[in-house]
């Protein structure tokens, strides 16, 4: 659809808040679990913003001296030390693989929430330009304001605090966690009740634990998709304001633009820093026993 078509308030909302899931298709997702359709946009966009922070880092790497640091080397050494001093602060035990670990997730989360400063209707009009409208109906470009995004990411991490629970406590260490903390366990004796405190109690500890790992990945997920979401959608209600072809429409929509921009920042990075302390935490915790 060409950004200069005519569209009525609710139907641009609607129009930009649309996946990109098939070329030349107009097809959208009819269910909150539609496993027919993938979100071509956010896997593109993701992808790109994860190849652009490993060729920043690569740069960072390749121009380092141990000399007097130059602005940009400066920068990178502070954001790894910081890193570095939280995975410290946090996971006890060997953190060769895990502080790079939280580096990546801090500036891959950041760059993908970055995207949101790019203009709402930029890559409709470069569409456009491109006589690409009747391939790309639909294209979002903020992969963290797609509940597929945050929750791909989050179960990711949830793979890695599962690993964490194996490598460190063992396969048998993991599996009496599971079923004796928190309420602990009962001696079996000769006595049936013991039998069937027992019984209780695994299948008790069992379900609170299994609650525990699913809430963490839902909310670390939610948490990211919900924060984004709603930025991306103020952004959409302020662009509208210049659309009223008045001298106040427009006046609003430049200061209410550029304020909620300048806030947005704020967002934007204190996202990605609750989404690497979280996963810092969540392995932090897979390194400790009950």
């Amino acid at each position: 659809m060409a950004p200069d078509q005519d569209l009525t308030p609710s139907e641009y909302i609607v129009h930009h808040l649309t996946h990109l899931t098939r070329l030349g298709s107009d097809a959208k997702q009819q269910s909150i679990i539609d496993m027919s359709l993938i979100n071509l946009d956010t896997i593109f966009f993701s992808v790109l913003a994860g190849v652009i922070g490993l060729v920043v880092m690569y740069l960072a790497a390749r121009r380092a001296t141990a000399g007097v640091p130059g602005r940009f080397q400066s920068v990178v050494e502070v954001l790894v030390e910081f890193v570095e001093g939280q995975a410290k602060s946090i996971v006890h035990g060997d953190r060769s693989f895990i502080s790079p670990l939280a580096l990546t997730v801090f500036v891959w989360v950041a760059l993908m929430n970055s995207l949101d400063f790019l203009p709402v209707d930029l890559f409709a009009r470069i569409l456009h330009w491109l006589h690409l409208t009747d391939t790309i109906h639909y294209i979002r470009i903020v992969p963290t304001a797609d509940v597929n995004g945050t929750f791909g990411i989050s179960l990711a991490v949830l793979v890695i605090v599962l690993y964490y629970n194996f490598k460190i406590k063992g396969a048998g260490g993991f599996f009496h966690e599971l079923v004796a903390a928190p309420f602990g366990s009962v001696k079996l004796t000769l006595n049936p009740v013991t039998w069937i405190g027992l019984l209780l109690l695994t299948l008790a500890n069992l379900f609170l634990n299994l609650i525990e790992f699913i809430a963490r990945t839902v909310s670390l997920a939610m948490r990211l998709f919900g924060n984004m979401y709603a930025g991306e959608l103020l952004f959409l209600l302020i662009a509208l304001l210049g659309s009223t072809a008045t001298w106040w429409g427009f006046g609003m929509h430049v200061i209410a633009g550029t304020a909620w921009a300048i806030f947005h920042v704020l967002i934007v990075f204190l996202q990605a820093f609750i989404f690497m302390m979280l996963t810092l935490v969540y392995i932090g915790q897979a390194h400790e026993s009950h």
